[in-house]
């Protein structure tokens, strides 16, 4: 078929139904949107389009296609000064054609995400730009962001949230981590984003993990596994969205944060397909688009020092030869320090490659590791074959997921679909099954809240409002003292006073497990054990890991919610007033404090009343 007669099918299969969409938008899109090139969502199309495509592209776009950028600014054609450091313009739509991206992601201190019309406008003109420059192809970008929920979430209301891995893990419900990622995807999709960095595919065995944690969906693979196949299903086959597991091969057992240091893993090799590889294997059987990488060191899976991320054994030999694997590859943040220790930023991306990755996500010195990229081809360090195999991958996909089809989105059907009533209905009742009684030893649970005076304090301003505002509308009379993740003396003090002319006081903590005795993090530790001195009912409520009741063991009445969201604050406030009867089970085990090998609530413990 002639190029013309190709353009000519796809305008009328895509074209015309993407002008149709973006028609009084206000995206200023309808007469400038290009044709999509797509013929049809087939596998004869997808091959026809990707092996055109790919047969036209010049080696600068072949390259290009290798990267996901971040890139600053709320709307894609206004110059963002922040954007010129880093690539020499100011526009993301002059970066996303500089390089011919092949992906952006979204965070909200790039202002990517502000709203959903914002963020629906921003896509559909990062995709006018990608689609719009002199080229002899029309590629359309993967938009990614990670939108795991719970503590890792982008884009908050009015978009629906749900209160995390750890929290779904605790309800034991594949159908909820299913519902939940297929609301989730849907609604990134009628935004414009194709690509969650979702779901985490770590199984969190160190409660002293400061990186996973509660992104994590349990202690023990096979429920993390069933968590994240049924995930991958709701992302990818319900709302037609690329799902990423991650980070290959396993970043929960480590007490190092990767973002600014260098973990190394000391699992062996049995034990890693025991822990680590179950999640990986069910994410690869259930069909995964993408698998991102970790920056760490695994000595029993690559003994030459070098993090995952840049290994071959790892990454060819292990995920593509001996799991089969055979969807895309993706690093983690090549900005972060654990990839950045032992070679230069234009050598990480040539090595990164060089082990089996197919694209490098946010590398921090772009015009380096674009010309390294572009020099390893033309020397023969990386095969033409090679590279052609990688961007074969990537536009598969975009063919797949219907990005080619329909690269833009109606930003007037957005409230057909984000944050409907409907939506927070089930995120609701999804939370509600996830909250997790540890201890009522004190029988304060349910509470009666009617005319009740209760003092909520402890850790997060939203958080502690959403908790009072919740029981307020139980009938108790509430008062608020928000005292942070490191009280002072003085705000101890205060909450200890204001508690002895309550009748009850609920207290929230966050990460009060995360400390040193010299750390000001024990200011937690010393809020609840002065409040329980006061001789009040005091109800603990974990808002994160669930770890925190082994520093205050006396604490006669405590809940785990998993996430500070406030999807789950008001669960847990329907918990503590009886109009939710808690039934989540805890998906890892407690240890007791400083003796990680004595458990002191072990997996599947959980009350309810």
């Amino acid at each position: 078929m002639s190029r013309s007669a190709l353009s000519h099918r796809t305008f009328l299969a895509g074209g015309v139904a993407a002008g149709m969409l973006l028609a009084g938008t206000g995206t200023g899109l309808a007469s400038a949107a290009p044709p999509s090139l797509a013929p049809g969502a087939t596998p004869a199309g997808q091959t026809g389009w990707v092996t055109s495509t790919l047969a036209r592209m010049t080696l600068e776009e072949k390259v290009g296609q290798l990267f996901i950028q971040n890139v600053y600014g709320k709307d894609a054609t206004t110059p963002d000064a922040r954007n010129i450091p880093l690539y020499g313009v100011a526009s993301p739509a002059e970066v996303v054609q500089k390089y011919h991206l092949g992906g952006v992601i979204y965070f909200a201190w790039t202002d990517s995400v502000q709203n959903p019309p914002q963020i629906a406008g921003l896509s559909n003109g990062l995709q006018k730009a990608a689609l719009s420059q002199p080229s002899k192809v029309r590629i359309p970008l993967q938009i990614a962001t990670d939108q795991e929920q719970g503590v890792v979430t982008r884009i908050g209301p009015p978009a629906t949230q749900f209160p995390g891995s750890m929290a779904l893990g605790a309800g034991r419900s594949t159908d909820d981590a299913r519902t939940a990622a297929r609301i989730t995807g849907a609604e990134l999709k009628a935004m414009g984003v194709n690509t969650d960095f979702a779901p985490d595919a770590d199984v969190n065995v160190n409660p002293l993990n400061p990186v996973i944690g509660t992104r994590s969906f349990s202690s023990k693979p096979q429920l993390a596994a069933d968590m994240v196949a049924a995930q991958v299903a709701g992302y990818q086959a319900d709302a037609g969205v690329t799902s990423t597991a991650k980070h290959f091969p396993g970043h929960g057992d480590t007490a190092t944060d990767s973002h600014v240091a260098f973990p190394i893993i000391t699992h062996t090799r049995q034990q890693w397909e025991q822990i680590d590889a179950p999640p990986f294997k069910a994410a690869i059987a259930q069909g995964i688009d993408m698998i991102m990488t970790a920056h760490l060191n695994f000595p029993a899976l690559d003994d030459s020092g070098d993090p995952a991320t840049l290994s071959k054994p790892i990454m060819t030999g292990l995920l593509r030869n001996e799991l089969g694997y055979k969807g895309i590859i993706v690093t983690d943040s090549l900005a972060m320090q654990g990839v950045r220790d032992l070679y230069g930023d234009a050598e990480v991306a040539v090595r990164a490659l060089d082990a089996g990755v197919d694209q490098l996500l946010m590398t921090p010195s772009m015009d380096d590791a674009y010309a390294a990229v572009l020099g390893a081809v033309r020397s023969g360090r990386i095969s033409q074959a090679t590279l052609d195999a990688k961007v074969r991958r990537v536009l598969e996909l975009k063919y797949k997921r219907g990005v080619v089809a329909q690269p833009y989105v109606d930003a007037a059907a957005l409230d057909s679909t984000v944050g409907t009533p409907e939506n927070l209905a089930e995120a609701a009742a999804v939370t509600d099954r996830t909250t997790t009684l540890v201890k009522n030893d004190a029988g304060t649970l349910p509470l009666t809240t009617q005319g009740k005076k209760v003092l909520v304090t402890g850790y997060g301003v939203a958080t502690t409002q959403t908790l009072a505002d919740g029981l307020a509308a139980k009938g108790a009379v509430t008062s608020v003292k928000q005292t942070g993740t490191s009280p002072t003396d003085a705000q101890i003090a205060a909450a200890v006073s204001a508690a002895t002319t309550q009748d009850a006081v609920v207290v929230t903590t966050m990460k009060a497990w995360d400390t040193a005795v010299t750390d000001p993090r024990a200011g937690q530790q010393k809020l609840v054990k002065q409040l329980l001195a006061t001789g009040k009912p005091v109800i603990v409520v974990a808002t994160r890991d669930p770890y925190d009741i082994a520093y205050f063991t006396d604490a006669p009445t405590y809940l785990a919610t998993y996430s500070y969201s406030p999807v789950a604050i008001e669960s847990v406030a329907r918990v503590i007033s009886g109009a939710v009867s808690p039934t989540g089970k805890l998906p890892v085990d407690i240890p007791v404090a400083g003796d990680p090998a004595t458990v002191l609530y072990p997996f599947g413990h959980g009350l309810t009343f």
